[in-house]
């Protein structure tokens, strides 16, 4: 009587609440009648990758090095142009050059075809106070002052 009233039990029920893996979630065979499991040879994978990230992660770092470069550069130049003698207050907007007279820097609102002096380049003032470059010397380098001034 008992047996009549006892709920039957599916062995699959049972093998899906077991806290143990079942075999086929495993990565390895759980019996010898499983299929061989062969690990992939990965090399030309893992060389191919590396081998484009490298490749793009150089171009990154060339990139960020020019950008680096060209903040430097900018930097420089404002310091120069700042560090220069003038008498006037810039306008934003209107361009300036600079000469170097005598050894000394120079802004000025005169044109380079009007004065006979070494011209070094002619920069714009931006409203946020940074000049920017417009024309500058074939014989002049902004890297080349730096070696110069940090040396002496």
């Amino acid at each position: 009587m008992k047996d009549e009233l006892s709920p039957v039990v599916d062995p699959i029920d049972t093998a899906l609440k077991a806290p143990e893996p079942r075999g086929n979630y495993l990565s390895y065979p759980a019996s010898r009648l499983g299929a061989k499991i062969i690990p992939q040879d990965l090399t030309n994978f893992k060389s191919r990758g590396v081998s484009r990230v490298e490749r793009e992660l150089q171009q990154e770092m060339l990139e960020i090095q020019e950008r680096y470069m060209e903040v430097i550069d900018a930097f420089n130049w404002n310091k120069l142009i700042y560090e220069s003698l003038f008498g006037f207050e810039p306008v934003c907007g209107e361009v300036y050059h600079l000469y170097d007279v005598n050894g000394k820097r120079h802004l000025s609102m005169i044109e380079p075809e009007k004065w006979h002096q070494r011209w070094i380049g002619s920069f714009r003032l931006n409203a946020d106070g940074r000049w920017q470059i417009e024309k500058t010397a074939k014989d002049f380098d902004i890297r080349q002052w730096v070696q110069t001034v940090v040396q002496s």
